[in-house]
């Protein structure tokens, strides 16, 4: 705890926001918050990045496919196939 107070009166003081990269200004802040509100936040982050790793597996596994749709896009364009998406509206 009481490297809360220590952090929380650096932050009164405007000392942790002059230097530091925005990393450790972030960690800074999440130290002086309870130890609940911690765990919730590193559970946020967590489930945050095992979304990110599932969505790059997806996609892994998909690029050929993503490639393939890209250029039927492409050559769709070309051809004066497609409208602008203002003109869905």
């Amino acid at each position: 705890m009481k490297q809360g107070l220590v952090m929380n009166q650096r932050l009164s003081h405007g000392m942790v926001g002059q230097a530091g990269s925005p990393a450790m200004k972030r960690r800074a802040l999440v130290v002086v918050l309870p130890e609940d509100e911690q765990d919730a936040i590193a559970s946020q982050i967590l489930a945050s990045l095992a979304d990110e790793d599932a969505w790059k597996k997806s996609f892994g596994a998909k690029r050929n496919v993503i490639r393939r749709m890209a250029r039927e896009v492409l050559s769709e364009d070309e051809k004066g196939e497609t409208l602008p998406l203002d003109d869905l509206r």
